[in-house]
C-alpha cells in the first residue's frame, strides 16, 4: 500500500469565494476600456493632447482650415474694391508730381520757355501769311514764287544738312575723363536742345540731322557710324537765351552729366559756324506727289 496522500481539490462551487478570486485578480490587473465620446472623432485632440499642444500648433488649428461667412466675404471684396480706387487716385494725382515740387523760379522758366516757342510758331505762321500776300500782289508771279523756292530749299538744307550755316547760338563742351558719359545721353542733349529750337547742331565734325542715331563704342561714342572721343563739342545754332536755360534746368542735361562726374561748359555766342555737311540722299521709293 502507498503511503502518499492527495490533497482532495476544491470543488467548484456555484457561489464560492475560492471560484471568483482568478478572476477579480485579472479584471484589478487589465486596464478599463476608455469609451470614445461622440466629440472626439478621427483628427480631433483629446483633453490630454489639447494640454500637450504648444501655443503655435494651438493658432495654427485655430486659422487652418479657414473659416468664412458670407458676410465676411462680401465685407473683404468691398475692402479690395476701395484699396484699388484709392491706389489708382494716389496713382493720378503723382502725375504732375514733378511740377507741384519745382520751385517758383523753375516754373517761371518753364512758362518763359512755352511762350518762347508761341512767339516761335506764331512768327513762322506770320512769315508763311506774308509770302503768301507777296505772291497774290506781285506782278510777275513766277518770279516771286521761283525767289521763294529758293530760300525754302535753302532753309530745308541747312535742316538737313546739305548747306553751310551761321547764325548766333551756343558751344556746349563736354569733358569725360572718368569715361562715364554714354550715347544716351548725349542723345539727351540733342533732344533737348532740339525742343529749345535749336536749327543747326553739329557734334565733333559730325552735322546732326533727323536721322542721327548715337551708339556707344568702345571707350568712345559713335555718331552716325562715326567714332568721336572726349571732349565732345556740340555747336549749336539758335536763339541762346532759349538753349542756355533748358541745358541747365533742375534734373537736365547739365546735372545729369555732372553727376557722372563730367565737366559741362556752355557758352554763348553771336556768331556759331556749323560746317559740317551732309551729302544729299536720294528717297529710294518716296516721289514727290506734284510729279
Amino acid at each position: 500500500m502507498s503511503d502518499r496522500h492527495e490533497t482532495p481539490r476544491p470543488t467548484a462551487g456555484a457561489g464560492g469565494a475560492d471560484d471568483d478570486e482568478p478572476t477579480t485578480r485579472l479584471r484589478r490587473e487589465l486596464p478599463q476600456e476608455v469609451p470614445v465620446t461622440a466629440a472626439e472623432g478621427p483628427g480631433r485632440a483629446t483633453p490630454d493632447e489639447k494640454n500637450r499642444l504648444t501655443g503655435r500648433e494651438r493658432l495654427a488649428q485655430g486659422l487652418w482650415p479657414p473659416r468664412f461667412t458670407r458676410a465676411q466675404l462680401i465685407v473683404a471684396v468691398l475692402l479690395f474694391g476701395l484699396g484699388f480706387g484709392l491706389a489708382v487716385q494716389v496713382a493720378s494725382n503723382n502725375d504732375d508730381s514733378a511740377l507741384r515740387g519745382a520751385r517758383q523760379e523753375d516754373l517761371v522758366r518753364i512758362l518763359d520757355e512755352l511762350d518762347d516757342r508761341t512767339q516761335r510758331l506764331e512768327e513762322e505762321k506770320q512769315g508763311l501769311e506774308d509770302q503768301r500776300t507777296e505772291l497774290e500782289n506781285s506782278s510777275d508771279q513766277a518770279e516771286e514764287a521761283r525767289k521763294q523756292t529758293v530760300e525754302k530749299e535753302r532753309q530745308l538744307g541747312v535742316l538737313a544738312g546739305t548747306v553751310a550755316a551761321q547764325g548766333p547760338g551756343i558751344t556746349l563742351t563736354i569733358n569725360d575723363t572718368k569715361g562715364t558719359v554714354e550715347a544716351d545721353m548725349l542723345l539727351d542733349a540733342i533732344q533737348e536742345l532740339r525742343a529749345a529750337g535749336a536749327e543747326a547742331i553739329q557734334v565733333n565734325g559730325v552735322r546732326v540731322v533727323a536721322s542721327t542715331y548715337l551708339t556707344d563704342s568702345g571707350k568712345g561714342i559713335s555718331v552716325d557710324g562715326n567714332k568721336i572721343t572726349q571732349p565732345f563739342r556740340f555747336k549749336v545754332i539758335g536763339n541762346p537765351q532759349d538753349l542756355e536755360p533748358a541745358l541747365n534746368i533742375p534734373g537736365g542735361v547739365v546735372q545729369t552729366l555732372e553727376k557722372e562726374q563730367a565737366t559741362v561748359t556752355v557758352e554763348r555766342a553771336d556768331k556759331i559756324v556749323v560746317d559740317a555737311l551732309r551729302a544729299a540722299k536720294r528717297p529710294d521709293y518716296a516721289r514727290s506727289s506734284s510729279q
